[in-house]
């Protein structure tokens, strides 16, 4: 490989890099219908939550079979069923975030399909750990890299606390 070969591979993906943390994010509360009053604000980051620890992201209440839609629009990273959550859509978003939901009855997102903000991806269930509990979506938003000002040494699972954002904090720029 020439050394312009690598300097125009590493300025490209470098390029990418960065537009990640550029691209510009829209918002939406992804249950069709929903209001911030569909989830408990303070269910982020509680303590003591089941096998996990604490609760990594909220729980929004819906009817089953409600519509969830992309809160963001991002790549759809995973589509498929998973132990604890049942069926999930994973999406990948503007600034190298993950969006993650779970417990969906019904899913409507491939692998690898582009979503646009709004577009259904799948239907409110109670899959995975949610067998036998009122039908809900668990929403949440992981992070690439750390954000080193959410690291707090006093709440439990502290260092992971950095690679999560708080979906109420988000949702509510969507009301």
């Amino acid at each position: 490989m020439t050394i312009l070969t690598r300097k125009t591979l590493l300025m490209g993906s470098l390029l990418i890099f960065l537009s990640g943390f550029i691209v510009t994010e829209s918002h939406r509360i992804p249950v069709a219908g929903a209001t911030i009053k569909d989830w408990n604000p303070v269910s982020f980051w509680y303590y003591p939550w089941g096998r996990s620890g604490v609760h990594k992201g909220i729980d929004i209440f819906a009817k089953e079979g409600t519509p969830v839609l992309a809160a963001t629009s991002g790549l759809v990273v995973f589509s498929g069923n998973i132990a604890m959550g049942g069926n999930v859509v994973l999406i990948l978003g503007g600034k190298w975030r993950f969006y993650y939901y779970a417990h969906l009855r019904d899913i409507a997102a491939q692998t690898g399909q582009w979503l646009n903000t709004g577009e259904v991806l799948g239907t409110v269930g109670s899959t995975g750990n949610a067998q036998g509990k009122p039908p809900h979506l668990h929403f949440a938003i992981s992070s690439l890299f750390p954000i080193l000002s959410q690291y707090n040494p006093n709440l439990p699972q502290a260092w992971k606390k950095m690679f999560y954002l708080d979906p109420n904090a988000f949702l509510q720029i969507a009301k």
